[in-house]
């Protein structure tokens, strides 16, 4: 492992220091290893960086740890993902605190970028189960990679779904992941290495804490394009995922219960504030159209939306060029695309409606964009 990645995953195993602080400790600072090299007047020049979390960037320096969390990782067939590597989900990377760093069991593929989360109530009834499997099924024979939390009722009912429909799944977990939670399910989650993979932010060495679910569930919701809710309590964790996924910018579905029932009552809510009722696999895919028409005409599960033959127009003013040029192939944020151009609103908006009317890219559900050529294909046409 080369000196810059034992040093961003050393920088993910102090105590105390989150993805959103991790983030503005390397903008500020450039990189892993000159936040570990850091003074402490330095690191004290950091917005929200206190004398507490100096005092622990300070007692961890040294990569020794990071060479036995490499090694865990080597036994145990794990791979590290840095958010600056190409293989990092690049939906993942859009959001406003990704992980710096993701550990993955398994294997990620290109054509999870066209994934969905289907979660909720651990306690389910027979008829949420049900829901649950026929929409992760029918999803899955639709190319769609399905996106669960390995918990007991409804996550586990959605994973096994997708893997017998021989589609792909992926599993977020709140423990590193060798501490399987819970542990019933170790077959599961072997069974979905072999189909997707188990990812985590967490070392190789946590076990499940109550406090570290909520937080997970803003990269399951950052995984997928939508998020579907099937069975929800008031106070359901699941509540939480709806709501990373709406801060988020996806798009949220849930599926209603009878209207006295206790298990849907937190779907009932999120429907009645104006999220998606969903009946039927029919429902999320016109919903998610035209992504939804694009991957739903395959049975492939490993199809993904194929760019268009048509060559490009040319002709583009030298703007268009340039914001061309930034728009990702995957679904990306609106917000994310204003922030990569450094100009305002408006303007990218304007600039961006103009290459949808040259087909060049393509609005999605969710506020997001992406591009519809290849840069090197335009740049063969333009």
């Amino acid at each position: 492992m080369s000196a810059h990645r034992l040093a961003a995953l050393q920088l993910n195993l102090v105590p105390g220091l989150g993805p959103r602080t991790t983030a503005v400790l390397l903008d500020h600072l450039g990189s892993a290893e000159a936040i570990l090299e850091a003074d402490p007047e330095s690191l004290l020049r950091v917005p929200g960086v206190g004398p507490q979390l100096v005092r622990s960037i300070r007692a961890h320096r040294d990569l020794s740890t990071a060479r036995r969390e490499s090694a865990r990782c080597r036994a145990a067939n794990v791979d590290l993902l840095l958010s600056s590597d190409a293989g990092y989900p690049c939906r993942l990377r859009e959001v406003d605190d990704p992980p710096h760093l993701l550990y993955c069991r398994g294997q990620l593929d290109p054509a999870d970028q066209w994934s969905i989360a289907v979660v909720g109530a651990r306690h389910c009834t027979s008829y949420g189960r049900r829901q649950a499997e026929s929409l992760a099924a029918g999803l899955a024979q639709h190319g769609w990679t399905i996106v669960s939390g390995l918990a007991r009722g409804i996550d586990a009912a959605a994973h096994r779904a997708s893997l017998e429909a021989g589609g792909r799944t992926l599993a977020v977990l709140a423990s590193g992941v060798v501490h399987i939670y819970p542990p019933e399910h170790r077959d599961l989650a072997d069974a979905v290495t072999e189909q997707g993979g188990l990812l985590s932010e967490m070392s190789t060495l946590q076990k499940p804490v109550a406090g570290l679910f909520p937080q997970r569930n803003r990269i399951i919701s950052g995984l997928s394009l939508a998020v579907i809710i099937v069975e929800a309590g008031e106070r359901s964790g699941s509540l939480h995922t709806a709501r990373h996924a709406l801060e988020q910018g996806r798009d949220v579905f849930a599926v209603p219960g009878r209207v006295d029932s206790w298990a849907s009552a937190g779907c009932h809510a999120l429907i009645r504030d104006g999220v998606v009722l969903v009946r039927d696999l029919t429902d999320v895919l016109e919903s998610l159209s035209p992504v939804g028409r694009q991957i739903g005409s395959s049975p492939s599960c490993n199809t993904s939306p194929s760019e268009p033959d048509q060559p490009p127009v040319s002709g583009l003013s030298a703007a268009e060029h340039e914001l061309l040029s930034i728009v990702p192939a995957c679904p990306t944020s609106m917000d994310q695309i204003v922030r990569l151009s450094g100009w305002d609103t408006a303007r990218v908006l304007s600039i961006l409606t103009q290459l949808e009317v040259h087909q060049l890219i393509e609005r999605l559900p969710g506020s997001t964009v992406r591009r519809t050529v290849t840069l090197d294909t335009y740049q063969d046409h333009g």
